[in-house]
């Protein structure tokens, strides 16, 4: 059994099917377009907070910039008693040790009272299951003065809270960028281990 439709049955099955038809396809049209804005601030939401738990501490400190920025590049008087190389200039390389861990890193930016960064070319961290865990990381130090006092901002960035070195490399840290090297700057004599 067959059924034909007529031309005035398939005309008005067609008037009554294309309102439908263009409510629905316009509703997909406002899904997709608010889909792809709840995309667009999730990215820039995600972007910022994985910037915001990069490691950070600022100190200030009773010298000047340019002062603050040369003692810094000292990296064997206040962090690693174990220090070969420079870590002044662009491409300066240098090497610390504890024991068995050690980071090799590269001065990647350096504008003198302003701003260092070390990129890490390679590292050895014994104790975690990515023993390289390091590499690829940065760590920057961002210097202003206000006259009299200077403010560091240091950022480890990407020793990030879900990283497996987070807890213990972050009371490292903790101990070498706000005791070890403000008291380096300030009185001369810092904690390097």
């Amino acid at each position: 059994m067959s059924v034909s439709v007529t031309g005035k049955c398939r005309k008005a099955l067609w008037e009554t099917a294309l309102p439908i038809f263009t409510i629905l396809r316009f509703l997909f049209y406002l899904f997709l377009q608010n889909n792809q804005k709840q995309n667009k601030m999730k990215n820039k939401n995600d972007s910022a907070t994985i910037e915001k738990k990069d490691f950070h501490r600022t100190i200030t400190v009773n010298a000047s910039a340019e002062e603050a920025f040369e003692k810094i590049a000292k990296v064997g008087d206040w962090w690693a008693k174990s220090f070969t190389g420079k870590a002044l200039n662009p491409g300066d390389t240098f090497r610390v040790e504890f024991g068995t861990t050690w980071v090799n890193f590269k001065v990647s930016e350096a504008i003198p009272g302003k701003k260092i960064v070390w990129y890490v070319t390679d590292s050895y961290l014994p104790w975690l299951k990515d023993k390289t865990e390091w590499n690829n990381t940065k760590v920057m130090y961002e210097i202003s003065s206000d006259g009299h006092k200077t403010v560091i901002d240091f950022t480890h960035i990407g020793l990030q809270p879900q990283i497996e070195c987070y807890e213990n490399c972050e009371k490292g840290w903790t101990r070498f960028a706000t005791i070890s090297l403000p008291r380096f700057i300030n009185e001369g004599k810092g904690l390097p281990e």
